[in-house]
C-alpha cells in the first residue's frame, strides 16, 4: 500500500529503537551462539538457574493472576464493550476468526509437543511420586497448554483490540497500550524501554518455536523420502519455511486468513486419521476424559506448587518454562488477534479464545499424545525405552507414527500440517512486527514490502544460530524464561491500563449515549 498524499513516507517514520537495536542484538547473539556454543550454553544455564530458582513464584503467580483477571474482565461491564463502534458486527465469521486465533500463536509446536510431551513426564521422578504414568503423563500436557497460557492471549487480545478499534490509536506498540497509566512517559525513556523489551521477547519466542519443532519436520522428511538428517537439512527447512510465510505475508490479511482455514483442515485431518485408523479410539477418548477431570480437580495445586525443597525441580523445568514461553509470544499474537476481532465484544474475544483456542489445543494433546501413551501402556511400543536408548526424541516420535497404518501418508500429512502451522503463525507475526517498526500507523495502512521482508528474514536468523549451539533444548527454554521476566511486568501494566481506560470509556458512553461514540 502506498503512502497517503500529504503523509510522511514510511521510510521517514521508521522507529530505529524497534528495528536497528533488535537487528544489532540478534547479530551479536547469532555470532555468540555459533562461535562459542559451549560458552553460550554455560552463560544461558547460569541465568536460567538464577531466574527460575529465585523468581519462580513470580512466574506462577503471574499465570494464575492473569487467568482470574481475564474471567473477571469478561463477566464485568467491561465485557460488554464492542471493539469498534457500539453495535458494530464482527468483521470475520466465528470459524475464520477462531482459525486465525488458534493458528497465529502456536506454530508447529502443538504438533511436536502433542506427540511427545508425555514421554518427558513419564521420565520425571515427580510424576512417579504423584502416581501412575497413565494418570499424570496425560494430565500435565493439558495443564501446561490449557486455560492459564491461553489467558495471556485472550486478555491481551481484548486490550489491544480496544486500543486499536475503540480508541483508534495509530501507534501500534506495547508502550502505547500502557499510556493510560504512564501518560507522557510513554513517549520518553520508559516507553522506549518497553518497546525494545517487546521486540526482544518477540524474537526470543519465535526463535524458540522454530528451533524446537523444526527438527521433527526434518526427521519426518527423512522418514518419508530417505534424505539423511543433519543440521543443514534443518536449516534448509527453515529457509524454505521462511520463503512460504514471506510469500503469504506479502499478500496481507487475506493471505493470512486463507492459510489459517487451510491449516485447520489439515490439522483436523491428521487428528481424525490418528483417532480413527490408529486402532485405539476408546483408550484415547477415555484417557483424555480422565485427564481433563484430573486437571480440573487439581488445577489450583498444580498452579501454585513451587517445589520449595527442590526435590525435583519440576515446576522450574516445566511449568515456569511454559508460562514464560507463552509470555514472550504475547508481543505479536494478541496484537494480531485484537486486530482481527473488530466488531466482537470484549467478552466474546476472551471467552471465544478459550472456547476455540483451548478446546482445539486440548483435543490435539488428547488424540496425538494418548495414541503414543497407549502404545507404551499396552506394550505395543516402548517409546520411553527407545528415547532413553537413542536420546533422540524426534526419531522416537517418527517410530510412534510408524505404528500407524499407512504411516507414509501420516508423515506426509504431518509435514504439510507443520509447514502450514509455521506459515500461518509467522505470516501473522511478521505482519504485526513490521507494523511495530513504525512510529505511527494510519488505520487500514500496511507496512512496506521491504519492512515485511526485513522482519521475515530477521525472525529466522536466531533459530538458525541456535541449531549450532549445544544443549539446544535447555538453551531455547532459557531464552524464553529470560525474555519473559521483564515482559510479565509490562503485560501487567497493559492489563491495568486497559481496565482503567475501559472504565473511563463506559462512563463516556453513559454520559453521551452510545449514538455519540
Amino acid at each position: 500500500m502506498s503512502d497517503r498524499p500529504g503523509a510522511p513516507k514510511k521510510s521517514r517514520r521508521i522507529d530505529p529503537a524497534t528495528t536497528v537495536v533488535p537487528f544489532g542484538a540478534i547479530l551479536v547473539l547469532c555470532a555468540f551462539f555459533i562461535a562459542a556454543p559451549q560458552a553460550s550454553t554455560g552463560a544461558l544455564s547460569a541465568i536460567r538457574t538464577f531466574l527460575g530458582d529465585t523468581f519462580g513464584t513470580y512466574y506462577l503467580a503471574f499465570g494464575l493472576g492473569v487467568l482470574i483477571v481475564s474471567l473477571w474482565i469478561a463477566l464485568s461491564p467491561i465485557g460488554s464493550i464492542t471493539l469498534g463502534r457500539p453495535g458494530e458486527k464482527p468483521k470475520y465469521g466465528f470459524w475464520t476468526w477462531g482459525a486465525m486465533v488458534f493458528t497465529c500463536g502456536l506454530a508447529a509446536d502443538i504438533l511436536f509437543y502433542s506427540l511427545c510431551e508425555w514421554i518427558y513426564y513419564a521420565l520425571e521422578p515427580h510424576v512417579a511420586e504423584m502416581g501412575s504414568i497413565q494418570d499424570w503423563a496425560s494430565t500435565y500436557p493439558l495443564f501446561h497448554w490449557g486455560p492459564t497460557v491461553w489467558s495471556f492471549y485472550a486478555t491481551l487480545a481484548a486490550c489491544f483490540g480496544f486500543m486499536l478499534h475503540v480508541r483508534g490509536v495509530g501507534k501500534q506498540k506495547y508502550s502505547e497500550a500502557c499510556r493510560p497509566l504512564l501518560g507522557d512517559r510513554t513517549d520518553r525513556l520508559p516507553g522506549r524501554i518497553i518497546d525494545v523489551l517487546a521486540v526482544v521477547a518477540l524474537i526470543a519466542g519465535t526463535a524458540t518455536t522454530f528451533s524446537v519443532a523444526t527438527p521433527l519436520l526434518s526427521a519426518a522428511i527423512t522418514g518419508l523420502v530417505g534424505l539423511p538428517g543433519s543440521k543443514y537439512l534443518t536449516i534448509a527447512i527453515l529457509a524454505v519455511t521462511c520463503l512460504v510465510y514471506t510469500f503469504a505475508v506479502m499478500r496481507g490479511i487475506k493471505g493470512v486468513s486463507w492459510l489459517a482455514n487451510a491449516c485447520m483442515w489439515l490439522f483436523g485431518a491428521l487428528l481424525v486419521y490418528v483417532l480413527v485408523l490408529g486402532g485405539r479410539p476408546r483408550y484415547i477418548i477415555e484417557t483424555g476424559f480422565t485427564a481433563l477431570g484430573n486437571m480440573v480437580q487439581n488445577f489450583v495445586s498444580l498452579s501454585t506448587w513451587t517445589d520449595p525443597l527442590r526435590t525435583s525441580g519440576f515446576p522450574q523445568n516445566w511449568t515456569i518454562f511454559y508460562w514464560a514461553y507463552w509470555m514472550v509470544w504475547c508481543v505479536a499474537s494478541p496484537f494480531f488477534m485484537g486486530s482481527v476481532s473488530r466488531g466482537r465484544t470484549v467478552k466474546q474475544v476472551i471467552l471465544g479464545t478459550y472456547v476455540f483456542g483451548v478446546s482445539s489445543t486440548l483435543v490435539s494433546f488428547i488424540v496425538l499424545g494418548n495414541y503414543g501413551l497407549g502404545l507404551q501402556m499396552t506394550g505395543a511400543l516402548d517409546a520411553v525405552g527407545l528415547y532413553t536408548a537413542c536420546g533422540d526424541l524426534y526419531q522416537t516420535v517418527i517410530a510412534i507414527l510408524g505404528t500407524l497404518p499407512g504411516h507414509k501418508i501420516v508423515l506426509g500429512l504431518l509435514i504439510v500440517s507443520m509447514i502450514a502451522f509455521y506459515a500461518t503463525s509467522f505470516d501473522s507475526i511478521t505482519l504485526v512486527a513490521s507494523q511495530y517498526s513504525y512510529r505511527r500507523f494510519q488505520a487500514g495502512e500496511e507496512a512496506s514490502p521491504r519492512m515485511k521482508l526485513f522482519w521475515a528474514i530477521l525472525l529466522i536468523l536466531l533459530p538458525m544460530a541456535l541449531i549450532f549451539s549445544e544443549g539446544s533444548m535447555n538453551n531455547l527454554q532459557t531464552v524464553s524464561i529470560i525474555a519473559a521476566f521483564p515482559i510479565g511486568i509490562v503485560i501487567a501494566l497493559i492489563i491495568a491500563s486497559f481496565i482503567k481506560d475501559a472504565r473511563a470509556y463506559l462512563k463516556e458512553l453513559e454520559k453521551d449515549g452510545p449514538g455519540e461514540k
